[in-house]
């Protein structure tokens, strides 16, 4: 950086960059990817929605990884964010769960209660 003309220039950018996420449409999903998540099965339950969401010809869902989420006893974790919803997060999940979660919440817009952390003991 040469001036303060380019650090502007280049913090605009990065603002810019950081609004369009904010603006995202459609659904992501994050999957809980830290060596807990790992550890207690995230790689099959990333496979498994990955594979759900592409037999279902999905296309408004993104399917991303994230590091630790935070409460590694409820691993492996998934967040839900849909377009206009609260944030969703899924405990303690296999790959049946996850397949559900597509089926159920995903593709029918039904919150699979009993799978989310307010639901943990």
């Amino acid at each position: 950086m040469k001036s303060l003309a380019e650090l502007t220039k280049l913090r605009d950018e990065s603002l810019k960059r950081v609004d369009l996420r904010k603006e995202r449409k459609g659904t992501r999903i994050v999957v809980g990817m830290a060596t807990c998540g790992i550890a207690a099965g995230a790689r099959p339950v990333l496979a498994a929605l990955m594979d759900e969401a592409q037999k279902r010809g999905l296309k408004d869902v993104e399917i991303t990884q994230t590091g630790c989420i935070g409460v590694c006893r409820l691993e492996p974790l998934v967040e839900v964010y849909k377009e206009g919803e609260d944030k969703v997060t899924y405990v303690e999940l296999t790959e049946e769960k996850a397949r559900r979660i597509i089926a159920e919440h995903i593709v029918n817009g039904h919150i699979v209660t009993e799978l989310t952390i307010g639901a943990a003991k």
